[in-house]
């Protein structure tokens, strides 16, 4: 899964599909819960972005660390 921090690319996104093929940074320190069902909050998109909620399946990871 993905870690807090961790670049990822957009590639889908229900949420707002302006995110699509851009990069951003999780911001989650834990596993999405019911609360977002089960999306992840990716930060860091675009100035004219806010934060958006992607489910795993629309994102890739960039950094393997």
């Amino acid at each position: 899964m993905f870690r807090a921090g961790q670049t990822v690319l957009i590639v889908a996104c229900e949420d707002d599909p302006r995110a699509v093929g851009r990069t951003g940074r999780v911001l989650d320190e834990v596993q999405p819960g019911p609360l977002t069902n089960g999306r992840w909050t990716v930060d860091r998109i675009s100035i004219w972005i806010a934060p958006v909620l992607c489910h795993a399946h629309e994102l890739k990871a960039l950094d393997q660390d």
